[in-house]
């Protein structure tokens, strides 16, 4: 079997194309995530705290010069980038438990009884044929 034959059989799983799903689907709520905390928690925040600007907050480590920029840890973008993650999480979180809950409900419902076969069903017939006898 060829390298290009076995990639195509991997490729067209049905495991793959949810995994590839999953992803751009997840990219996307990635992004509005970020654009949440960036331009909805992060402002009244930095305004609790004293009109800070998480994205700004940076050390310098070395100052600027006429032939170079200056050198700065930027922990403040750090901390955006830390609460969306958490964010992200935690509503991956909820999601994969609702989904858990619906499948234990699902469990949980009780199955109905087999119907019986024809057979049995003729031979209650001829019982009860029987007993009126």
């Amino acid at each position: 079997m060829g390298m290009m034959t076995e990639f195509k059989k991997f490729a067209v799983k049905g495991n793959v194309m949810d995994m590839a799903v999953g992803i751009i689907i997840g990219a996307a709520f990635g992004k509005i995530v970020s654009a949440f905390v960036n331009g909805v928690m992060m402002p009244p925040l930095g305004l609790l705290i004293g009109g800070v600007d998480f994205s700004d907050l940076a050390y310098t480590l070395k100052e600027a010069t006429d032939g170079a920029e200056a050198v700065t840890l930027q922990w403040g973008a750090f901390l955006q980038t830390t609460i969306d993650f958490l964010i992200i999480a935690f509503a991956v979180f909820m999601m994969v438990k609702f989904m858990n809950n619906l499948k234990k409900k699902e469990e949980e419902a009780p199955a109905e009884p087999p119907k019986p076969s024809n057979e049995e069903v003729l031979l209650a017939e001829i019982r009860d044929l029987l007993k009126e006898k």
